[in-house]
């Protein structure tokens, strides 16, 4: 589904990511995982397309269409979901209305028409049922006076109404409860299907004891310098980082 080749990027000038070879299929989960500074919510950046980091060799692909080639809007109308770290708050817009906003710009991209309300109000139900999403918290201003776990659950609400093929997760555990990130999680694992993929960006193996990934890799200095199975997320919570920057320098 996803491939990303040789890619190389640079934010202000400095350069960021030195080499990123990944490839995601479908039906997979995958985690990365690395110290602050290594490159992790750069490379989720660079795949949704975010206009202020610049490519400067590489490749990215997904379905075999060039990422590259198309904006940020395009790329989510083409099905990149991206959760922010930080995300934004739009006083007087409703959670409701800016879901419908979204799925209808997402259908008109594709020569649809607007999805009727009845139909547009019954997958709001189930999906917030999903969650476990209070129907009065649909009503409120998106994001403003949000709790950081209630922002982060309708950032997955917004996943789960949307039905992307690759969604990418940049630190969606940060400032939650173990109750909020088991909610969280739920609904991320219900989501999944054959049909799409799924990057968790993650400082901390917690979360993946609830979202359990198929591969995990290790970010450092703008490079996965190793991957493997759930195991290792294991062992970097044990071990720390430092075992592998030596068995990085040793090579």
């Amino acid at each position: 589904m996803l491939k990303i080749k040789n890619l190389h990027a640079k934010v202000e000038g400095l350069k960021i990511l030195k080499g990123i070879n990944l490839e995601i299929n479908a039906g997979e989960v995958h985690a990365i995982m690395g110290p602050n500074g290594s490159g992790k919510s750069t490379l989720s950046a660079v795949i949704a397309g975010k206009e202020e980091y610049e490519v400067t060799r590489g490749e990215i692909t997904m379905e075999d269409e060039d990422l590259l080639e198309l904006d940020a809007e395009e790329r989510a109308h083409k099905g990149v979901f991206l959760s922010f770290q930080y995300p934004v708050e739009i006083p007087g817009v409703t959670v409701t209305n800016f879901m419908r906003t979204v799925i209808n710009a997402n259908r008109k991209a594709k020569g649809m028409e607007n999805m009727p309300a009845k139909e547009l109000l019954q997958k709001i139900r189930e999906k917030s049922e999903l969650l476990d999403i209070d129907r009065k918290f649909l009503s409120r201003s998106l994001n403003e006076g949000f709790s950081g776990g209630e922002k982060k659950r309708n950032e997955i609400f917004q996943m789960a109404m949307l039905e992307p093929k690759l969604a990418i997760l940049d630190e969606t555990d940060s400032g939650l409860d173990i109750d909020a990130l088991k909610i969280v999680a739920k609904g991320v694992n219900k989501l999944k299907r054959p049909d799409n993929a799924t990057l968790v960006i993650t400082h901390y193996q917690r979360l993946l004891d609830h979202i359990i990934p198929d591969f995990v890799h290790v970010m450092l200095d703008g490079k996965i310098v190793k991957s493997g199975g759930k195991e290792l997320a294991y062992e970097l919570e044990e071990k720390g980082y430092d075992w592998i920057k030596e068995e990085v320098s040793a090579q």
